[in-house]
């Protein structure tokens, strides 16, 4: 007979089960908990009518759903050679079943060159209760491949099937293209144009993110889109990650992003934030992106120590991991160009420094002088000084007191006619980029050579347009040469921009780019070389522009040029000796320290360049501005950050672990499972095994899986070209750069792609229902045993695997002996060498039946004594995780309470809705988290069991 589930509880359930629903035989994929009780089952269907069909079943509202009885197994002769069905059946099992503990099992094997510090991140998260943390590390390390690691792992362990990924526009191709040819996860990218195509595929007033479990969207398009901000929220998903994090810490009641991205980790499992700047210098900042990981963490967001959030953040610095990496980082080369200011810039500069303001600048705020800002516009360039003033004097003429601001007007309109000055000619440092260009020296350059394609950065979009204007003539390129990227452009065109950047056939040989390029976005492909077109006033600015070129995987020496107007105005001349001293610094930063603000103490763009500004407008002298940004004492993050993450553990390579396989490798299952299937369906295959790859033309079934797939990764043809061969899917990605589609031809065959799910389904559907093989093996066994095979899974209070063992109940004259690990079974009876021949001999199915419901009972008093020992392990865990909570609760009510503490009678009442609504938020957020440990880490000693094969001698 098979078990009804009578209760949400009553009967253990897990991925991998077999289970009749609604007179239909389904595999049970994934089993979550239902907000309305009991669970909700995602399966796939096996018996004809149903099959490949995927459906969601809520366990509440369904009359019956039965878990088939392992003990009533029907044992089927298997006569293919070899035994290759009941060996491509056991991998298929094998591969459907989810590991547990805190191993590594396939994220080390992404399409990558994987370096041990990239795996640490994983290694860390995974040895956590919830995986949710900050992997922050500088710039250019990698991070996005240390999120796909640990993605990877979650997406093996059942526990990624819903991800959203949040990123910035114009990361969000590159992040997505990432995620798929290196570790084969689909997201669906829902930019201006996604959401278009998402809109008219989905019934309207149905959730998007219902259909498209695996997405990426800007954060951006968020916050202006409010039918999908509402879609969102409404959503609860396995992982969201958030890149570039620091954007969404919080600074301030009004701050969309962070209240966005505060509500997303409040519906989501694991959590996995990046970014290279954690934190901007204010304990509360970094305190709320500790907060969106663990609510429970820091009682006090003025004062916390590491301690408070160990295991939560993971930071290196390329020096940290130096001795890794060596080739892949190469050296960079920092040159300063220096031209003397023509006559009309000397005569601006001397208006500007002369200028008395009767209204401007006497009554100053928190940010720097106008004076300064027209300083540092002319600096930029004439275009953007004469846009600065033309602002202002509007601003000042449309005020009803404009009268009282005329000598200002006066002063701002004399400059204005001196910048107007600044011809073309006259312009000493776009002349000098156009000299340095075209000239002979090492900076020649002609955009002929596509993997020599040149980046400039400028801050100013004035000077962006200036650039765009004049410099393709100069230098005899063509308009489709040049491209531009800025931060007003739509999300389509900073991303096609970027795209195209890093593509060989592609016609761009300059970019052209404000500093929303600084962040995030891989220009080292084809450039190595960069000019900076006016100089940052942050260290932080210039990390961030260099990484775009200077990362890892560069395979050219990084070039930097700085470009600098010398004047003999003695003022101006001083300012720009500051700007000088920013150069030297950035260097001296990135040869010994690594970080910016382990240097300066500041770790805000905003407030870094108000310094600066403050230097300039103090007329403090080189020396002065250099011994004050050197931080002579560790700052409260300095002691936060020291050593953070660097703890000396052990190396990630000791936590990698092997899944059971029969099968020598990905390919030869592919190979044999396709095969098998072709004896039942037609399919379109080819297999060159001097090459390792599998052309697989997708039928209907395959077809329908990747429907809610990007387009791109399944070609108009619908041939799947495949490989196991990373370091070729590695050459396809560069390859594809040369391609319009951009999008790798070559996949990427490992245990992760989609054609492996179909492969499984496929082999376990082609199977009877409730059956099982037998098969007979003459070496490694005892004669007359027979070895009763079986997987075993005691689901944790959510559904999700907690405990995971396959055995093998042996018995010798039809009386049991013992169970061993399925591991040691396979190597004793060498049952993955493919080399039992199958002799065709009867067997009696029904004698090796009657041995299945004391196989089962063994099994099960087997597993059990194995979830003794887990739990042994577990309760000290477990009571050490409430303890924590405990005392974290105590010590955050604490402070609630003497953040209310008055003296005053009337403030005090006041105050007292406050004080009663933080107290129960602290008990919902401890309660909520209390509840989830709990049904993480504990399960009942029930094990699912199934019966897989039976082995006889």
């Amino acid at each position: 007979m098979s078990n009804p589930i009578t209760k949400p509880n009553s009967l253990p359930l897990a991925p991998g089960a077999r289970v009749e629903i609604r007179d239909a035989e389904w595999i049970c994929k994934r089993v979550d908990r239902a907000s309305g009780g009991g669970f909700a089952l995602t399966v796939t269907g096996v018996s004809e009518i149903v099959r490949d069909r995927e459906a969601v079943f809520l366990t509440e509202i369904e009359d019956e759903v039965r878990v088939l009885d392992p003990a009533e197994t029907k044992l089927v002769r298997d006569d293919s050679g070899f035994y290759r069905n009941t060996r491509l059946y056991l991998e298929a099992l094998l591969r459907q079943t989810p590991p547990t503990g805190d191993g590594i099992y396939v994220g080390h094997r992404g399409a990558m060159d994987a370096v041990e510090y990239q795996l640490e991140p994983a290694a860390m998260a995974l040895a956590q209760p919830r995986q949710r943390m900050l992997i922050a590390d500088a710039v250019g390390l990698g991070k996005t491949l240390e999120a796909g690691i640990l993605l990877s792992e979650l997406i093996r362990r059942g526990r990624g099937r819903r991800i959203l990924v949040i990123t910035m526009k114009s990361m969000l191709a590159q992040f997505q293209k990432e995620m798929w040819s290196r570790f084969t996860i689909p997201l669906v990218r829902l930019d201006s144009q996604g959401i278009q195509r998402v809109r008219a595929r989905v019934p309207a007033n149905h959730n998007p993110f219902y259909y498209y479990d695996k997405s990426i969207i800007s954060i951006d398009t968020l916050k202006q889109d409010h039918e999908y901000r509402t879609w969102l929220e409404q959503s609860r998903w396995d992982v969201i990650v958030i890149d570039e994090a620091h954007s969404v810490a919080h600074r301030g009641t009004r701050n969309l992003r962070h209240r966005l991205a505060k509500l997303l980790a409040e519906r989501s499992d694991a959590l996995i934030m990046l970014t290279a700047t954690p934190h901007d210098g204010k304990p509360r900042s970094f305190a709320s992106i500790m907060n969106m990981l663990d609510p429970t963490a820091i009682a006090d967001q003025d004062n916390y120590t590491r301690e408070d959030i160990r295991g939560l953040f993971i930071r290196r610095h390329k020096k940290d991991v130096h001795d890794q990496v060596r080739e892949s980082f190469r050296e960079r080369s920092i040159a300063t160009a220096h031209v003397p200011a023509s006559a009309p810039e000397e005569a601006a500069f001397d208006v500007l420094t002369e200028m008395n303001f009767t209204r401007l600048d006497q009554r100053r705020g928190a940010g720097q002088l106008f004076r300064t800002t027209l300083e540092k516009a002319l600096f930029s360039s004439p275009a953007a000084c004469l846009e600065t003033l033309d602002n202002r004097i509007r601003t000042l003429e449309k005020k009803e007191d404009a009268e009282e601001f005329e000598a200002d007007i006066i002063a701002l309109q004399e400059l204005r006619g001196r910048v107007e000055e600044i011809s073309l000619e006259e312009f000493t440092k776009y002349r000098k980029l156009v000299e340095l260009l075209t000239g002979e020296g090492a900076w020649k350059w002609d955009g002929s050579d596509a993997t020599d394609r040149l980046v400039i950065f400028t801050e100013r979009i004035k000077t962006l347009d200036f650039l765009r204007e004049h410099l393709p003539a100069a230098l005899g390129l063509k308009d489709d040469a040049v491209g531009v990227l800025h931060g007003g452009m739509p999300d389509v065109d900073q991303m096609e921009v970027v795209e195209n950047f890093g593509k060989d056939n592609a016609l761009i040989r300059l970019l052209l780019a404000s500093d929303v390029a600084s962040e995030g976005i891989n220009l080292h492909y084809l450039s190595h070389r960069m000019i900076h077109f006016d100089i940052p006033w942050s260290l932080i600015r210039f990390q961030q522009r260099n990484g775009r070129i200077d990362r890892y995987g560069q395979q050219k020496d990084p070039q930097i040029l700085y470009l600098q107007t010398d004047s003999r105005n003695e003022r101006i001349h001083g300012d720009q000796r500051i700007l000088d001293l920013l150069i030297e610094k950035d260097q001296h930063v990135h040869e010994n320290i690594g970080d910016p603000v382990e240097f300066t103490g500041i770790a805000d763009v905003d407030e870094d360049e108000r310094r600066t500004a403050a230097a300039i407008e103090e007329g403090k002298s080189r020396d002065q501005f250099s011994e004050e940004i050197e931080q002579k004492d560790k700052s409260f993050f300095d002691l936060l950050m020291e050593d953070a993450g660097v703890e000396k553990a052990p190396s990630p390579y000791t936590r990698v672990r092997s899944m059971l396989s029969l099968f020598g490798s990905d390919y030869q299952y592919c190979r044999e499972a396709v095969e098998f299937l072709k004896s039942n369906k037609s399919l379109q295959t080819e297999f060159d095994d001097n090459s390792r790859t599998a052309t697989i033309t997708a039928p209907e079934e395959l077809r329908r899986r990747f429907r809610n797939y990007p387009r791109e990764v399944l070609p108009d043809d619908h041939r799947l070209i495949l490989t196991p061969d990373a370091a070729r899917v590695q050459d396809e990605v560069r390859r594809c750069r040369q391609d319009e589609e951009a999008w790798p031809k070559l996949q990427y065959l490992w245990p992760l792609h989609p054609v492996f799910d179909w492969l499984g389904d496929g082999i376990l559907s082609q199977f009877g229902r409730h059956e099982a093989p037998v098969m007979t093996v003459e070496e490694g066994l005892a004669p007359g045993e027979v070895v009763v095979v079986m997987s075993c899974l005691i689901p944790n209070r959510k559904g999700q695997p907690l405990l995971q063992h396959w055995c093998g109940v042996c018995f010798e004259a039809g009386k049991h002996t013992r169970v061993e690990e399925f591991a040691v079974l396979m190597q004793r009876t060498k049952l993955g060498s493919g080399e039992h021949p199958n002799a065709g001999e009867e067997v009696d199915t029904t004698a090796l039946e009657k041995l299945l419901p004391e196989a089962v009972d063994r099994a099960r008093v087997w597993m059990g004594l194995q979830f003794e020992e887990f739990e042994v392990g577990i309760k000290g865990e477990l009571e050490t995780q409430l303890t924590r909570l405990r005392h974290l609760r105590q010590r955050q009510r604490d402070q609630v309470e003497q953040r209310f503490r008055s003296d005053d009678t009337r403030v005090a009442s006041l105050q007292q809705q406050r004080r009663e609504k933080q107290l129960r938020d602290i008990e919902r957020i401890f309660s909520e988290y209390q509840e989830w440990i709990e049904d993480s880490m504990t399960g009942e000693n029930r094990p699912y069991i199934k019966v897989a094969a039976v082995l006889k001698q």
